[in-house]
Parts: structure tokens; sequence; C-alpha cells
């Protein structure tokens, strides 16, 4: 662990030198423009589908507001999960070298849950419900902990991607680019920091791991791929764009080609940090 805790060192330091005050960070507007846009189209779930093509220009800013409710949303869970998994490994045995970094990790975490909560709370009247049901399982050993970091990988590797993607766009509502921007800032610690914990973990692991073990770490996390990217189309927040049957409309953005292609090339680099180290194979399913 000696590299890993050379770099947790240095992204202690940083994180020290970026620390801000949640609460302060955004100046929040007592009302939003219901006309912006707050997800940028290229990301709209339906983009290039009939339905997106059949959508007015009104509809479809009405669309990218709950759409960004949506992607909130799921960061809201996620984080949650990543924070009580931070919480359990704090001075954990063999971790001990990272744990002012895992304080740290869980501390902007928290930071990005109140940009995220205040954002659904105050403009939508709600965050939307974890849909991914967690069911127990045995661990042989080390394999909990790298489960968990190759699942904190891919899932911020992911919103990363948007994240960088609306930071840039101009076209976006001010308040949106702000909260894309300040999350990203803060993931580039925690995906270098993850990327090679992971790395280790494997190596280590993987070296006394029985072949089923790996394998089954490997059909793992391919059906969590697949249940990070069902997140993103929430029926829920196309019934609240107004479409008459959100479930016909959830399906059918789905199996479209423009989305599969959208899904494959996102994928393909969330999970190069681990097809790098050896965990995964090249090939990624749409």
């Amino acid at each position: 662990m000696d590299d890993v805790a050379e770099i947790a060192g240095r992204l202690s330091a940083a994180s020290r030198r970026a620390r801000v005050d949640p609460y302060a960070a955004i100046e929040w507007p007592d009302a939003i423009d219901p006309g912006a846009w707050y997800t940028s189209p290229g990301l709209i779930s339906i983009y290039g589908t009939r339905t997106w093509h059949e959508l007015s220009e009104e509809r479809r800013r009405q669309l990218s507001f709950w759409e960004a409710v949506n992607f909130y949303s799921l960061n809201i869970h996620g984080e949650r999960a990543l924070m009580e998994g931070l919480a359990r490994r704090l001075y954990a045995p063999g971790l001990e070298a990272v744990t002012e970094y895992l304080h740290h990790f869980l501390g902007e975490e928290n930071n990005h849950s109140i940009w995220f909560g205040t954002f659904c709370r105050r403009y939508a009247g709600k965050v939307y419900p974890e849909r991914v049901v967690a069911f127990p399982r045995e661990f042989a050993e080390g394999e909990a902990d790298f489960l968990f970091f190759a699942k904190v990988v891919i899932f911020e590797e992911i919103v990363d991607r948007y994240n960088m993607a609306m930071a840039a766009d101009e076209n976006l509502d001010p308040l949106a680019r702000q909260i894309n921007a300040n999350h990203h800032s803060d993931e580039r610690r925690h995906l270098a920091f993850g990327r090679r914990i992971v790395t280790e973990l494997w190596n280590t692991g993987s070296r006394r791991w029985p072949a089923h073990v790996t394998e089954g770490i490997r059909l793992y996390l391919d059906g969590f791929v697949g249940a990070t990217w069902r997140e993103y189309y929430n029926p829920d927040m196309y019934r609240d764009a107004g479409f008459s049957d959100p479930w016909m409309v959830a399906r059918g953005a789905w199996d479209h080609p423009t989305a599969k292609a959208h899904r494959r090339a996102i994928t393909q680099q969330a999970l190069r940090p681990l097809q790098q180290a050896g965990v995964l194979g090249a090939e990624v399913a749409g």
C-alpha cells in the first residue's frame, strides 16, 4: 500500500487547499427559470429517439429539468452508499495508511449531497427514490473492499463524464453549470485515489482468490454497470415531464441505438481503469 499511501497524502493536501463551506459555495436563487436548460440535450436520456424529435423546444427544456433532478437524485443515493462504505473503512485494518484521505473523501461527498439535495428539494420539491435493491452475499477475504472501491470508480467515472460536459455547456443555466463544475473539481481527486486503490486491492486479492471468486467479481461488476445505467431512464421523471406512458418512454429510450451507443462510449471510458488493472476484459456491453 506504499504507493497508495503516497498518493493519498498528496490528495489530502489538495483537499485541504480546496476546502469549501458547502452552504456558501453556491448562491441559491429563490426560483429558477423554467425555460432554461438544466441538462445538456445530448445527455438527455431520450435524445435522438423519435419521442425526442416529436417534442417541442419548450417540452425538451422542461424534460431537461427533470433529467437534472433524476441525475442529482441518483448521485445522492450513490453518495449515500459511498459515505456509508467510507465510514465503515475508517481506521480499518489494512487501510490505516489512507485513513486521512478517507476523511476528506467522506467530507467532500457530504458536500456534494448537500448541493444535489438542495437543488432537488428547493426546485422540484423531492428527491426521486432509489430503485436499486442490494442483496446480502458472502465475500472472500478482501473481496468486499475491492468491490466497494471498484463500484465507486465505475459510478464516479460515469457521473464525471456528465459533470465535465455540463460544466462546459454555456447553454445550461448557470446554476446547473456550477453544480456540475463543483462536483467535477472534487471528483478528479476521488477518481485518482479510486483508480490506484482498485489496482492495489486487485493485485493483492487476485493472487489468492480462487477462479470462481474472480469470475464472480467480473459478473457482479457487469451487473452493477447495467443497474447503474438503468437509473438514468427513470419513468418517474418522464411522468413528471408530462409523458402519458412513462414506462413506454423508458423502454423505448433504453433500446434505441443512439442510447446504446451513448452508454457504450461512456462505459468504455468508465471501465478503462479496471481493464488496465486486469480486472475486466475489453468487451463492453451497450
